[in-house]
């Protein structure tokens, strides 16, 4: 079998997530240590002991999950399963960034402060407020444009996430989504619903947060990673570490471009899909692109021990 590891984005986050792993692994452990000292703070603390409502909060939850995710790797290598056992890595949105980190390109410190700094950034792009996301099920990637440029009305009102054949998700200006949650039925979706988000994220009014990532990551060493990466923007393999540079930027306000990325991979011989940190939502969408794929999550202590075999 041909393997990828893959990386959860936003909203796969729970309090506790990591904590077992980091007790039965000193170097998954040492992951959400070498966070806190990133941050200059004890955000282990907080994914272990906080509230749900400040771990959501988006410049808290994008570091706390690559820390997680990290430290689910870190369990995986001290059981002789490195990143070089796969073809390929990808991540959902912030997700990227802990392939890119799982591969090698950027250390575990840089990761931790790029996230943070994105979370701030694309919190404060847009007024709390003013922008917001739904969810339309049941349609796909060209039903969802259909939809946005109908409710767009002069207004943005964009394709954001294509998750797979039967989920797009679509983000911009409030007025404007909830516009499309109303007409979408129209267009035949099952359903739309507005998601639980506090900003307009991988959209064009993201701008701001895009010039702010890009002088950033002008400061950070990323090196060529050990497998290639499948970017959200591309939708294919990725190694150049200018290249992989400027694709983060454009990740900001680009559309996260799952189901094609998951289709080359699968394109390219992958048959078997590891969840690398918390939740399993990426394993959901997988399973609805792929029928045929094997689909795993390791996120916990008994998850490698299944795994290890």
């Amino acid at each position: 079998m041909s393997r990828a590891f893959v990386f959860p984005g936003q909203g796969a986050q729970t309090v506790g997530m990591g904590r077992a792993l980091a007790e039965a692994y000193p170097a998954a452990r040492a992951v959400f240590d070498e966070v806190d000292e990133a941050l200059g703070e004890k955000l282990s603390v907080l994914i272990w002991e906080g509230s749900a409502e400040d771990l959501t909060l988006t410049a808290n939850a994008q570091p706390a999950l690559m820390a997680t995710s990290m430290a689910s790797m870190r369990a995986l290598e001290a059981e002789g399963i490195g990143v070089e056992t796969a073809a390929f890595v990808a991540g959902h949105s912030l997700g990227e960034y802990s392939a890119l980190c799982a591969a090698g390109a950027l250390s575990v410190a840089d990761t931790a402060r790029l996230l943070r700094l994105r979370g701030q950034a694309m919190q404060s792009a847009v007024p709390v407020g003013e922008g917001a996301m739904a969810a339309l099920l049941g349609l796909d990637l060209d039903g969802a444009r259909a939809v946005a440029e109908e409710a767009g009305q002069g207004e943005v009102c964009q394709a954001a996430n294509d998750n797979d054949p039967a989920q797009v998700v679509i983000s911009g200006q409030k007025s404007a989504v909830e516009r499309a949650v109303e007409v979408a039925k129209a267009h035949g979706a099952k359903r739309a619903v507005l998601l639980p988000v506090s900003a307009p994220f991988h959209c064009r009014l993201m701008e701001p947060a895009a010039r702010t990532m890009a002088d950033a990551l002008a400061q950070v060493e990323i090196a060529a990673p050990k497998v290639p990466v499948v970017a959200n923007v591309t939708a294919s393999a990725e190694s150049d570490p200018d290249r992989i540079r400027t694709l983060l930027v454009e990740q900001v306000t680009g559309a996260v471009r799952w189901r094609e990325s998951v289709g080359y991979m699968v394109a390219e011989g992958v048959d078997d899909f590891w969840e690398v940190g918390a939740g399993k939502a990426l394993s959901g969408m997988i399973r609805r692109i792929e029928k045929g794929a094997s689909v795993r999550q390791v996120g916990t202590p008994e998850d490698v021990a299944a795994v290890k075999g």
